[in-house]
């Protein structure tokens, strides 16, 4: 299965809050998506476990309503390999089953709220403000490892407390790699994940390479005390750099 194109980023201060779906029930599937699109959320869906899963692995979203029944695997791996991943995402269970069981082993996996089938749009959208507004307490938007500092709002980044000039595509190369740190990143999963569907034009990795060089250099310049650390034959890691 081909990765779907990664949405164009917003300009710096503008930005939409994108929302994953993963439900099984094409028409509520439906009416989530309609309804979310119309408050102005950026919504992307998957119908099954595998589908999830690789959109989980691949891109970055702000919150993860996960239905628990699933065609292929149950919601509850996905969100134990979300949490495993290293993201910040905010995940609220939805599911029919609205058993006392079924709650705690969400909340113990790190899901940020429960809301069980059948449910009012508005009550959902209320959720889904509130574990934001949870996550984003004391007004700090930004994603942080080591000395660098990522704000995905604002199309800003900090080194060493500096502010750094990054290019389009540098930045959106960090920002992948500051919603998972530590994570090992294949480079072909990241290069369709930031150029989408033109990476089929490409007969090589060398526009990646370029851009990736360029970036490791900036943060190298400013004193980053973190690397995109190449991993031979398979691909990167962003990683602390390691005393000498």
């Amino acid at each position: 299965m081909k990765i779907l194109r990664l949405p164009g980023t917003s300009a710096p201060g503008v930005t939409a809050m994108k929302i994953l779906i993963v439900e099984d029930d094409r028409s509520l599937m439906e009416i989530m998506t309609a309804a979310l699109k119309k408050e102005g959320y950026t919504v992307e869906c998957a119908p099954d476990f595998r589908t999830a899963s690789e959109k989980i692995e691949v891109y970055a979203y702000d919150c993860i309503l996960l239905d628990i029944m699933l065609p292929g695997g149950s919601g509850l791996e996905l969100l134990a390999r979300t949490r495993k991943l290293n993201t910040r995402v905010n995940v609220i269970i939805i599911s029919a089953k609205d058993s006392i069981d079924d709650k705690v082993s969400g909340l113990e996996l790190g899901a940020d709220d429960y809301i069980a089938k059948p449910f009012h749009i508005a009550e959902l959208s209320a959720r889904i403000r509130s574990v934001v507004r949870r996550s984003r307490r004391d007004g700090d938007f930004a994603l942080k490892f080591g000395n660098v500092s990522l704000e995905p709002e604002t199309g800003r980044v900090f080194i060493a407390g500096r502010e750094a000039e990054l290019l389009k595509k540098e930045f959106s190369i960090l920002s992948y790699f500051m919603h998972r740190p530590e994570h090992l990143v294949d480079k072909t999963v990241l290069a369709e994940a930031i150029w989408g569907d033109h990476i089929d034009q490409a007969d090589d990795f060398q526009f990646l390479y370029a851009q990736m060089k360029n970036l490791r250099k900036k943060l190298h310049d400013a004193g980053a005390d973190v690397e995109i650390r190449a991993i031979y034959g398979f691909g990167y890691r962003l990683t602390k750099i390691q005393d000498k």
